[in-house]
């Protein structure tokens, strides 16, 4: 059976390899500590990731996680399949974040980043002058190449919703409908959302190569 909740498998834990999406939810609901390890071993890192946006320190995200774990142990057995098991995670993880009562993230400045940013970029967070369209693709050519570090600083930097939505989709390679479900939002939203991040991350880029 599976430990006690709070009693989370260490993500190094020897795991069934490349256990498929329902044999992993069977063996859930049967108390299997080997599939629970391969669970954490899978997500760990992306939750904390996520729950990051949440809160205002890594450490109250983590025990952001540690409580989300504990609500997948005990709640797998409601699990009906009508999403995926991440989008549900996920889902899980978001309501828990928002249960602690931390719903700022911390505040980090344009400044901070070191970046001297041009006038084209407004206060609010918008283009004063936008810069040429930017193709989905881009994100994740960029994430394999040496802007990976800026590019995480400079969405560490965005506003709270749009830090949220550019993660899940962009990181952690949600499909528009999940982050939707994951976030509460319309698709109308998710999808202005993650444009402005886009806009936004695409001019610090444009800065970073400039200076390059």
């Amino acid at each position: 059976m599976i430990g006690r909740p709070g009693q989370i498998p260490d993500a190094t834990t020897p795991t069934l390899p490349d256990v498929e999406e329902g044999e992993l939810v069977e063996r859930l609901r049967k108390g299997d500590e080997d599939a629970f390890a391969v669970l954490v071993e899978r997500y760990h890192t992306q939750m904390v990731r996520l729950a990051r946006t949440f809160v205002p320190s890594r450490s109250v995200a983590e025990e952001v996680v540690q409580d989300t774990w504990v609500g997948i142990i005990k709640g797998i057995g409601t699990f009906e399949e009508r999403s995926s098991l991440r989008t549900w995670m996920f889902r899980i993880l978001v309501n828990q974040a928002r249960k602690t009562g931390v719903r700022e993230r911390r505040a980090v400045a344009v400044d901070d980043l070191g970046v001297d940013l041009p006038e084209r970029f407004a206060a609010d967070g918008s283009w004063s002058s936008p810069p040429v369209p930017w193709t989905d693709d881009v994100v994740d050519q960029l994430f394999a190449s040496a802007m990976a570090e800026p590019l995480r600083i400079a969405i560490e930097a965005l506003p709270t919703n749009l830090c949220r939505v550019v993660t899940l989709r962009d990181l952690e390679g949600l499909s528009a409908r999940e982050v939707c479900d994951v976030l509460g939002l319309t698709e109308a939203n998710q999808r202005v959302l993650l444009h402005r991040a886009r806009r936004q991350l695409r001019r610090i880029i444009e800065h970073e190569i400039g200076e390059g």
